[in-house]
């Protein structure tokens, strides 16, 4: 009998190894599996990228499309947040897809989707300038500004380079002025005790200095500077509206806001729509098709990735807390 148990012990070591070695090369073939499939996971996403940004430029499309005949479409660029060069709202982005959009074979009107409440007076005399040079070029496409949330200041500016402009009735319309922020702590460095050190070349080099009082003569200075803005503003509102604004209106300069309603009675904005109803029904072509600037597909990724983390961020904000 023990001599029975000594023979069987050896078997029982071998079985229990040859499972472990099994189980451990069973691991390694699934890890294995799972990286090839990671790995054309990843492929196929740097592939889809790629066909998004320069698919069209490398003839790509072309093998993921069937021939279509040519439809003709109205051209939509959005002009979204904050007007400035360092924004998505820029004018050098802007102008190049304008650029595009007024030389597509296909595209019988170009409509600016616009909800912004401005920003650079200078980027948006850019873009300004350079629809009404487009338009000068391309007489037989017409220009179409289309109001959503708001249209403000140099978002309005931009909006009287179309020939018509539309809005809801709920919009936010107006803002012909100029603005310039400051603050001024001089009381409350007095009272902590704080000195200003201060070291310029040049008479007026400190000018408005927050820390500093103010001078007559520098906001004399700046008021100029803002008013030639406002002046020139206006003249591009009076350019642009001519004779259907309302000037016996004597706050339309003022800076003021009105909605959609008002503003169509000011003769600031034609009619109140969205894009749709405009395409459809001022236009007569249903067929919308977005412009886009161009981007990277690095600069895609960064761009999902940011949106993706920004909506975390704002659904664990407003995510009720039930108790």
């Amino acid at each position: 009998m023990a001599n029975s148990n000594l023979e069987e012990k050896p078997n029982w070591e071998r079985e229990t190894l040859e499972k472990l070695l099994l189980a451990q090369v069973t691991e390694q073939r699934r890890a294995r599996r799972w990286g090839v499939f990671l790995k054309l996971l990843l492929l196929a996403y740097l592939f889809a990228l790629l066909f998004l940004v320069w698919g069209k430029d490398l003839g790509l499309s072309g093998l993921f499309e069937r021939d279509k005949e040519s439809q003709e479409h109205v051209a939509v660029i959005d002009i979204e947040g904050l007007i400035a060069s360092a924004s998505t709202a820029n004018a050098e982005d802007i102008n190049e897809t304008l650029r595009e959009a007024f030389e597509d074979d296909e595209t019988s009107a170009v409509m600016l989707r616009i909800n912004s409440g401005g920003g650079s007076p200078v980027q948006a005399g850019l873009i300004h300038d350079e629809i009404r040079r487009l338009r000068e070029s391309h007489e037989e496409i017409p220009v179409y500004a289309v109001i959503t949330d708001a249209g403000a200041s140099g978002a309005y500016y931009i909006a009287v380079a179309a020939d018509e402009i539309f809005a809801d009735k709920g919009s936010i319309v107006g803002s012909i002025g100029v603005r310039l922020d400051s603050f001024g702590l001089v009381e409350l460095m007095d009272r902590w005790g704080i000195e200003r050190r201060l070291f310029t070349a040049g008479e007026n080099k400190g000018f408005l200095d927050p820390f500093l009082p103010l001078q007559q003569e520098e906001v004399a200075h700046v008021e100029d500077v803002i008013g030639q803005i406002h002046e020139q503003f206006i003249s591009v509102v009076r350019e642009g509206r001519g004779d259907r604004l309302d000037e016996q209106q004597e706050e339309i300069f003022s800076g003021l806001v009105w909605t959609g309603v008002d503003a169509l009675d000011l003769g600031l904005i034609d009619g109140l729509g969205d894009d749709r109803f405009v395409a459809r029904e001022v236009i007569g072509i249903e067929r919308m098709v977005l412009f886009e600037p161009k981007r990277t597909a690095l600069e895609l990724l960064l761009e999902d990735l940011g949106v993706a983390i920004g909506n975390r961020i704002l659904n664990w904000q407003n995510t009720p807390q039930w108790r």
